[in-house]
């Protein structure tokens, strides 16, 4: 008995040398796109200097560095798809293309110091919760890592997604996804499937359509595409907005105020029937051809899916080379491809625009609670749930950026800067009170999550006659946020610890930040 009592003493005195021998992190951040940088320039802006962050790739961007496809950009205004605390006056177009989003991305890490922190193609194997001891140990490719937070910086948009198509293997041509674009493949004069049309679809069809020998687009549902207000901005407008801020604050505000009366129509549908109509007027004056038109007007109400802006998706469906099938891809024979109602078509090159797996986040793949379950078992067959779409049950001292039930019709940076306010509160407060453990109630998380699904049911995403990717198998919308974009800022405006459940170690940290005053615009946290 003696004996075994002083082999467990050996075994923790040996573990307690290990942990001594390692350097412990305050905070550990996944990822180097969008909400990664964000979150490593707010947190050196703050005085919080402990922290470590890696990115798989071998250059920062996230979905910006992968998705490469011709015409690929962005949906909102450039203005607001940049950051609060970086504007930049270098945008070419009122909507950024990718090219210009990467590099403004790329400059932003070196001005701000963040590149040289960054530990590239490094990718995160496994982050398991050790109980014991209330500290995280993140398995990489390159080793080991033990951190008292961390940040899941991942992005909901990271996994493509390909259908299992019976027959796909008997293809003997190219294919290839939108998110993984082979610019080797030269398809002039091919004959090409695009399967899909959301998002990416609607940007690269009119980009290959003139390259083609023929064009085929599987259109599975008729998505709504609405004119795109873009404009080139030439250098005299650069040197402007360059000289002038206040005309950068001013459309910055002007493009979030239209985005919020969007939102207001998700929120509310009836607002947006005479949309509807208008919307269709407007496809009649864009599509000619009534059958076409037909098969191209959308069967649910404007905002149940994504709204899709562009100005060359039409023209370029009613070329000659081109033809749509209002039907989904079902069995493929060797180069055949065929839809579910029948039609077949022989191609030489499939392109999938089947976007990307966004109910079930790829992080939940690699995470493990404090109970050891893998947070991608708990979602098999039900969504992923989170307080704020930042905190999930049973995960201490965890942090997801861009999570459930968050999406609201806005620029992702503006949500994981609004996001970020409430997380480096959060990781200050962790800090400040030397709190080891802290998770959030799950009667906290369960009446947030109850009151979300409860009015989301009105909202156009579940009322609108769609079957979007914001619902699950099971018709729960795991992804959009019901309420304003100001009602959400606001909730995340303060980390409340009476929120979640928390143990303590040792004595409280000598400093700790003073929080800004805040008015109803969104200010940085200051350290005192």
């Amino acid at each position: 008995m003696a004996s075994s009592k002083r082999q467990k003493t050996t075994n923790e005195r040996t573990d307690s040398e290990k942990l001594a021998d390692t350097q412990i992190f305050d905070t550990f951040i996944v990822g180097a796109g969008i909400s990664g940088l964000a979150t490593a320039i707010k947190l050196k802006k703050s005085g919080y200097h402990n922290f470590k962050i890696i990115e798989k790739a071998g250059r920062v961007g996230g979905t910006w560095r992968e998705n490469t496809y011709p015409g690929c950009g962005c949906d909102v205004p450039s203005s607001l798809y940049s950051y609060s605390f970086a504007p930049s006056s270098k945008w070419s177009n009122l909507f950024a293309r990718q090219p210009e989003i990467l590099s403004y991305l790329e400059e932003v890490s070196d001005d701000f110091g963040i590149h040289p922190l960054i530990e590239f193609n490094n990718e995160l194997e496994r982050a398991v919760w050790d109980d014991h001891h209330h500290l995280w140990e993140l398995d990489t490719t390159k080793g080991r890592y033990l951190s008292r937070t961390v940040v899941f910086a991942t992005g909901p948009i990271t996994e493509s997604q390909i259908p299992n198509i019976p027959g796909l293997e008997s293809f003997e041509g190219e294919m290839f996804h939108s998110a993984r674009w082979n610019h080797d493949y030269d398809l002039t004069g091919k004959r090409i499937a695009v399967i899909g049309t959301g998002a990416s679809a609607i940007q690269f069809v009119p980009q290959i359509q003139p390259k083609a020998g023929e064009l085929t687009v599987f259109q599975r549902t008729a998505p709504w595409v609405l004119p795109k207000p873009d404009m080139e901005l030439g250098d005299v407008s650069k040197e402007v907005i360059e000289r002038f801020p206040i005309i950068q604050n001013t459309w910055r505000k002007a493009v979030a105020g239209s985005l919020n009366v969007i939102n207001f129509g998700l929120r509310n549908p009836a607002f947006l029937k005479p949309v509807n109509v208008a919307a269709k007027q407007l496809l009649r004056l864009q599509v000619k051809d009534p059958e076409l038109r037909k098969a191209l007007t959308p069967n649910f109400d404007i905002g149940c899916k994504r709204i899709l802006f562009a100005n060359n998706y039409y023209p370029a469906l009613q070329a000659d080379n081109t033809s749509v099938i209002a039907s989904g891809l079902v069995k493929v024979e060797g180069n055949t491809v065929i839809a579910a109602n029948g039609e077949r078509r022989e191609v030489d090159v499939i392109i999938w625009g089947t976007g990307f797996d966004v109910s079930h986040p790829p992080i939940g793949q690699k995470v493990f609670n404090d109970k050891g379950e893998r947070l991608a078992d708990l979602w098999k067959n039900s969504s992923p749930e989170a307080y704020l779409g930042t905190a999930i049950e049973n995960t201490p001292n965890a942090f997801l950026i861009l999570g459930p039930n968050v999406l609201v019709y806005d620029s992702f940076i503006q949500l994981a800067e609004a996001q970020l306010d409430y997380i480096i509160d959060g990781l200050w407060k962790i800090k400040g009170k030397a709190i080891s453990k802290l998770s959030i109630k799950p009667n906290v998380l369960k009446e947030h999550n109850e009151k979300v699904q409860k009015h989301l049911k009105t909202t156009v995403f579940n009322a609108g006659g769609c079957s979007s990717y914001y619902l699950d198998q099971n018709g729960r919308n795991f992804a959009a946020w019901p309420w304003s974009l100001a009602t959400l800022k606001k909730r995340l405006n303060r980390f409340e610890l009476k929120d979640y459940e928390t143990v303590y170690a040792g004595k409280p940290a000598r400093k700790t930040p003073k929080r800004s005053k805040r008015t109803n615009a969104r200010k940085e946290t200051a350290l005192s």
